[in-house]
Formats: structure tokens, C-alpha cells, sequence
């Protein structure tokens, strides 16, 4: 018995042999990947070296490659800074060639027992010559055939085992998994060498960097041990979309980079794990109408598109390359700083329990489940840390997904989509955040969202719940995140417009009225002259619905329509609280506008704000909501038409010189005489003007940030005569812009010339 257990393995023996077969396991991966990563034979004869002996167990390695011109075994060393050969016949007279004539791999024992070699061929030698010049003992040799198919492309020798002894059968398995891997990466360097195609073609193509410049990026790469990309971006300043270009052109696959816009594809991330993709740098981008988009750094590494193919079985993949970094980057971002809280696949993970081939309307997943509460709490933090001002739900009829949307600097873009079992949950969740009633969905609700109540974050959010067809809600969310103001001076007013609006707002009693479209930043601006003239001196009071921004020192009242407390009712109340400025979040009414006016001449400064589209406009609006125009005329300081319009990214907006069509085609939408009187900017040589370009700050939109364009009419004499005579608009605006109004495409066109902006995005918030 004693003599039976001994023989026999131990439970421990075998615990650390498959501990050492996961080690293996796990480093012959790595080791892969760099091979099917390599840009050329050095990186492999030489550079991946050490890695593969410490991975066989060998003392010594050398890698041949089969030079099909010379019939020849060519293995590359470096000797100092140079890199040498050793070229061997492909023939009996030598192991490597024996091995590489005859495809057979050879485990010798001692190669310096000629009986031994004698048994294996008559003419088989082993050459001790390289023994004699470096005085090392070579005793153990095995070497394996290269191949990929039914060719030779090389031979892997190994010498002498580190352990002693023989090499042993597991060693033989380990390099003929080795020699197979090395194989497809030979084939790979043949066929790229015969195609004369490089990763980097494109960028010697277009000049970008010079052959000499690769080549010493290359050399730098291997003495590093970082990818050549790196050296290319760090040392020679090649613009990351470039690199991203040559490797999309030579791949013949997309290129995909990191943006924080990208929509997050929740069904497709189910089931995987975060910690997987990291380690394999690989994620799923999103469903195409020919397959599933699936980012990864090498298309090469067949190991890892096996994998991938496997978790996606029985779904079409199709591939698109990135850098390391960037698919780090969308892994985090697609599932969020796990620390701080859960993913939305986590999220989805827990309601996997419904079944998902319930029809939706009898879907048991309640908006009270804590998955849905973490789903809703997601989506609100998602948006705000990505500074959106809106976040919109649309689910449909049927089964289909509802889709998650969110609007920054004004541009809508797809956050995600959420599976359609949860919809009526997930509208109901908000629905309860923001008190409305969960019964009702025929008509439109209104309502807000405290979100610190429920979320954490100080945020406020107005909701708007509107019925849509299929017996469907759509909901809308504005994001009200309290701030401060912006000082005037930062609002992108011209040097005249500033001049004359800080004229108006200090007058002693008088009406100023901003207008413009929904988020065109009135109450905003509103804020900011109520911040310039804030002081003890000034007593303060605003009617907002909601308040938006605090300021100290402004006594601020919201109001609220379902207990009757309206802004006229405000009004009213401030009349009587010895105001000196009323500030009026809306005049939506004949009630609240003429109150602000009788207000305004009785010495009180009163601002507000109109939903029309231009400065003269809003005069013809006010008379006909029933205004005196004498009344109107005497209390109008200035009215200020406003939108805001996307700005160029100020890290990588690029000059040029615009032709002249371009200056010209400005030039007419400026209107010709009004530019030579007010621009006056020549067209020269030395003109430019900037446009978009592209980069990680600004998600490779070319835009970030948006700024103010503003029409400002003011309050002149001849103007007030104009409204007391009930003029046509026309003619107010006419003659508005004789005594110096600029329109809001005309004060575009000045921002595109001191470079803020370009006529595309000015089209876009203006007509005239």
C-alpha cells in the first residue's frame, strides 16, 4: 500500500500542476498576442526572445525563418546596435535544416553522441563551433517545424532544459503549440512583405512622417518595448486620427475612437464581463443592419476573434480597430466607475427574472424594483455629468426598445436604448420622482424632480410627460442644475451691444425684454444684468418658474399655477414689497405684461422675457396682445433678441485663408453696404478664418461649448415714435439698423470673422 500511494499522484501535486498549466496558459497568451502584434521579423527573432524561453524552460532559443529565394534558414541576432544573421542550408547536415527539410520535430539528448544523431540521419552533424567562440555547453536540443499549412516557413530550436534532463514530452506539446502560433505569424509578415504593405503606409503616403522617421519610430518601439503607435504620437507628433486612418486602410475595417457621446448598447454588453473585455481589450460597439460592430487593438489575434465569435454565437460579427486606450476608455464609459455605481447591464441584469416574451402591458417589473430606481438615477447622473440640458424617453408600441436621448450644446444624440419590458416601468418611476399621477396617460402632465431627494445630486429636473401614439408616454426632462451667473462682460455681447445693454439695465425705472426660442439662454442672461447691478442699495425681486440660478441678495419667488399663484399674482405681491427691480419670468399673458409696464413707468426697472424671434418682432407682438402703445413706447428701454449658437473647439480649430467665393457668399449674407460700414475687413492674403477639425476634447466633433449672438434694439426716440405710430415691423427693423442694430446673422458673421464660429452653425440658430 505505502508503495502504491507513493507511485500514485497526491491531491496537492495535482492542484500545482494545474496551477501551473493556467500560469502557462495564461502567459503563452500574452506572448501570442505580441507575436500577432509584431510589425516585423526582428520584433519576433529578436525582441520576443526572452519571452519565449522563460515560457518553454529552455536555456537558449533561436528562431529561423525560411528564405525561399536562397532555400535557406535565416535567423536574425543583435550584435551591440546592429542586427546580424546566421544562415543554415535546408538540408540533413544540420538539426535545424533536418528539422526544416523533413518537417519532423527532433528531441536529442546530447548532441555531442554522434551515435545518436547517426540513428537519426548518417550525414545529421551538430556544428560545436559556436560552442568553442562563446564557451557555452550545448547538450539538449529540440527543435520543431515552423508551418503554416502544408509549408515550412521556419524552425523553432531550443537548447539545453533549465530543469536538466531531456527535454520531455509536455515541452514537446508546449513548442509545437508555440511553432503553430508563430507559424501564422510568419505567414502574415511573408504575405504583407509580398504585398509591399505596411500598417503605415497611409502615413507615408500622405507625407505625414518620412521613411526614415518610421523606420527609427520603429527601432525606438523595440528598444522600449512600447507599440510603434505610441512612438509615433508621443516622438513624432502624428495626429492620432492619421494612425487610426493607416490601420483602418490596412485592416480594411472601420476605426473607432473613444467619444463620450457613444450611445451604450446595454443588450449587447448583457452577459459579458467588465473585467474580461479588459484583460482581451475588446467591447461591442453596436448593432448594424450586416452584424454587430466589436471593437478591438489587433484583428490579427485569431485566439481572441475565436473567443469573441463563441460568445456571440449564431449572431453575425464584424470587426473595427482601436487603439488599447480608447477601448479601455468606452469599456469605462459603457459601464460607468463601478466603484461610484452599478452598470446598466448590472442594472438590467437584476430584472432578468421577468420574462422577456411578456407582452409589455402585462409585464409584472415594477417601478418601485430597485433596479428600475438604479436604472432612472443612472440615466439622470449619465446626462448631467455629460452637462446635457435635456433628457428625452421615447419608448414604442410593440417590442421595441425604447430609446434614450440627450441633448448637449443643443444637438441631440443617442445615450442608449433600454429593452421595451421596462418602459412602463421606467415611466412610472419618473412619473412617482416627479409627483405626477401614474394613472393618467391621456393627457399631458407637468411636473419636477427634486433629484436629491432620491439620487443624491443637488439637481432639479422639469418634467414633461406627453402622450404619444400606441398608447405610448413620451417624457422629456430638463435639467436645471443651480449655477451661478455668468458676468456680462463673458456673454459674447460686441463692444456696442455691451455698451448699450449696460445703458439700459442701469437706468433708474424703464422695461428691458430679452427674447428668444426655448434654451436660448434668456433666463440666463436675465441673471447675469440682475448680477451686474446687485447690490445692498437695490432691492431685488424675481418671479421664476423654476428658479434656475441663485443669486445672494435677490429675494426669489417660484411660481406656481396649480394654488393660483401666477405671475401676475407675483407681480401684484411685489408691488407692494417696495421693489426697486422686477425681474418677470415670462410675459405670457395681457395681465402680467400690462402690469410690467404700468410697473416700469412707475419707477421701477423691470426685466422679462418673450418667446418671438427677433428684437422688432417683438414690439408688433406686444401691440397686439392689446398694449397702449403710448404706454408701451414710454416704459421700452431695449429689447434684446438672443440664440445661442455651437462654437469651434478651441484645442483644435484650424486656420485657413477662405477663398473668395467664401468671403463673398459672407459678405452677401451680411448684407454689402452694412459690412463696408460696420466689419470693414478686406479680402486679402493674409485673411483667416477658422474651422472645425477634430479631437478627443471636443469627441472629434470639431465643436465645444456654445456662445451668445444677439440683436439689440434700443430704446431711441425715433423708435418710441415708430411704436406710438403702430409702424410695420419692417420698418422698425429698418430703422433700427440705420442707428446701428446688428441682426443676429449679422453678429454671427462678425463672431465667424474674429473666430468663434463658422457660417454652418450660424445658419442653423438664425435667418436674418
Amino acid at each position: 500500500m505505502v508503495k502504491a500511494s507513493a507511485s500514485a499522484s497526491t491531491p496537492a501535486a495535482d492542484v500545482n500542476h494545474l496551477k501551473s498549466e493556467v500560469a502557462f496558459r495564461a502567459r503563452l497568451q500574452e506572448i501570442s498576442n505580441s507575436i500577432y502584434s509584431a510589425n516585423n521579423l526582428d520584433e519576433i527573432l529578436i525582441d520576443l526572445k526572452d519571452d519565449i524561453i522563460d515560457l518553454v524552460g529552455a536555456e537558449r532559443i533561436t528562431i529561423y525563418y525560411v528564405d525561399g529565394v536562397k532555400r535557406e534558414l535565416v535567423s536574425r541576432f543583435k550584435s551591440g546596435s546592429e542586427v546580424s544573421e546566421i544562415r543554415l542550408s535546408i538540408t540533413n547536415g544540420s538539426i535545424a535544416g533536418y528539422c526544416g527539410a523533413n518537417q519532423k520535430m527532433l528531441n536529442i539528448k546530447d548532441v555531442y553522441n554522434s551515435k545518436e544523431l547517426f540513428d537519426i540521419d548518417p550525414g545529421l552533424q551538430f556544428d560545436s563551433s559556436w560552442d568553442k567562440k562563446t564557451g557555452f555547453k550545448t547538450q539538449q536540443v529540440m527543435v520543431a517545424p515552423i508551418l503554416f499549412k502544408s509549408f515550412v516557413l521556419g524552425v523553432i530550436q531550443m537548447i539545453n532544459r533549465k530543469e536538466g534532463g531531456p527535454f520531455i514530452q509536455q515541452d514537446e506539446e508546449n513548442v509545437t503549440e508555440l511553432a503553430k502560433i508563430i507559424g501564422i505569424a510568419l505567414y502574415k509578415q511573408k504575405k504583407m512583405a509580398s504585398n509591399r504593405k505596411s500598417k503605415f503606409d497611409f502615413l507615408l503616403e500622405r507625407h505625414v512622417i518620412t521613411r526614415k522617421e518610421l523606420n527609427k519610430a520603429i527601432s525606438d518601439a523595440r528598444e522600449k518595448k512600447t507599440p510603434i503607435e505610441s512612438v509615433l504620437m508621443t516622438t513624432f507628433k502624428v495626429p492620432k486620427t492619421d494612425i487610426g486612418e493607416a490601420l483602418s486602410r490596412y485592416y480594411d475595417i472601420p476605426y473607432v475612437e473613444f467619444k463620450n457621446t457613444l450611445p451604450i448598447p446595454s443588450d449587447l454588453l448583457h452577459g459579458l464581463k467588465v473585467a474580461f473585455m479588459q484583460k482581451n481589450i475588446w467591447v461591442p460597439i453596436r448593432k448594424e443592419e450586416d452584424g454587430i460592430l466589436i471593437a478591438i487593438d489587433n484583428p490579427d489575434d485569431l485566439k481572441r476573434i475565436d473567443d469573441i465569435k463563441t460568445l456571440f454565437a449564431g449572431r453575425k460579427i464584424k470587426f473595427a480597430i482601436s487603439f488599447k486606450e480608447d477601448i479601455q476608455d468606452i469599456i469605462k464609459h459603457f459601464t460607468l466607475d463601478e466603484k461610484k455605481q452599478s452598470s446598466i447591464d448590472d442594472i438590467l441584469s437584476k430584472l432578468q427574472d421577468e420574462d422577456e416574451e411578456i407582452e409589455e402591458e402585462t409585464a409584472s417589473v415594477s417601478e418601485e424594483s430597485s433596479a428600475v430606481v438604479q436604472l432612472v438615477n443612472k440615466v439622470i447622473l449619465d446626462a448631467y455629468d455629460r452637462k446635457a440640458s435635456d433628457i428625452h424617453l421615447e419608448p414604442y408600441p410593440g417590442k421595441q426598445n425604447t430609446q434614450v436621448r440627450v441633448r448637449v450644446d443643443g444637438s441631440c444624440s443617442l445615450y442608449q436604448t433600454i429593452p421595451y419590458s421596462y418602459k412602463n416601468a421606467v415611466i412610472a418611476r419618473v412619473k412617482i420622482m416627479a409627483d405626477l399621477d401614474i394613472a393618467e396617460k391621456r393627457k399631458p402632465q407637468d411636473g419636477k424632480i427634486q433629484f436629491k431627494k432620491w439620487g443624491g445630486k443637488d439637481i432639479e429636473l422639469r418634467v414633461a410627460v406627453v402622450p404619444t401614439q400606441g398608447g405610448m408616454e413620451d417624457v422629456v426632462m430638463r435639467i436645471l442644475a443651480a449655477g451661478k451667473p455668468l458676468p456680462l462682460d463673458k456673454m459674447g455681447f460686441s463692444q456696442r451691444n455691451y455698451d448699450n445693454f449696460i445703458s439700459a439695465i442701469t437706468k433708474p425705472y424703464g422695461m428691458t425684454l430679452v427674447c428668444g426660442p426655448t434654451g436660448s439662454g434668456k433666463t440666463t442672461t436675465l441673471h447675469s444684468a440682475l448680477g451686474y447691478i446687485n447690490n445692498v442699495e437695490t432691492k431685488i425681486w424675481t418671479a421664476e418658474d423654476p428658479v434656475e440660478i441663485t443669486q445672494k441678495g435677490l429675494r426669489q419667488v417660484q411660481v406656481n399655477a396649480k394654488i393660483g399663484y401666477d405671475f401676475a399674482s407675483a407681480m401684484r405681491a411685489f408691488l407692494r414689497a417696495d421693489p426697486d427691480v422686477i425681474m418677470v419670468g415670462e410675459m405670457r399673458d395681457h395681465e402680467t405684461t400690462q402690469m410690467g409696464i404700468e410697473a416700469s413707468l412707475t419707477g421701477h426697472l423691470v426685466f422679462s422675457t418673450l418667446h418671438t424671434n427677433s428684437a422688432p418682432e417683438t414690439v408688433t407682438r406686444l401691440l397686439d396682445m392689446g398694449m397702449d402703445p403710448f404706454n408701451f413706447a414710454d416704459a421700452l428701454l431695449c429689447i434684446l433678441a438672443q440664440r445661442l449658437v455651437r462654437t469651434l473647439c478651441k484645442s483644435c480649430k484650424e486656420d485657413y485663408h477662405p477663398t473668395r467665393d467664401e468671403y463673398d457668399e459672407l459678405v452677401r449674407e451680411y448684407g454689402p453696404e452694412d459690412f463696408e460700414r460696420v466689419v470693414k475687413t478686406p479680402y486679402t492674403d493674409d485673411l483667416t478664418l477658422c474651422r472645425p477639425n477634430g479631437c478627443p476634447d471636443c469627441n472629434n466633433s470639431g465643436y465645444r461649448g456654445r456662445m451668445g449672438l444677439h440683436e439689440l434694439l434700443m430704446g431711441t426716440d425715433t423708435i418710441k415714435e415708430k411704436i406710438q405710430a403702430r409702424a410695420r415691423m419692417t420698418e422698425i427693423r429698418n430703422l433700427a439698423i440705420e442707428e446701428g442694430m446688428t441682426t443676429l446673422k449679422q453678429d454671427g458673421i462678425a463672431k465667424i470673422f474674429a473666430g468663434h464660429c463658422d457660417l454652418l452653425e450660424v445658419r442653423k440658430v438664425c435667418i436674418k
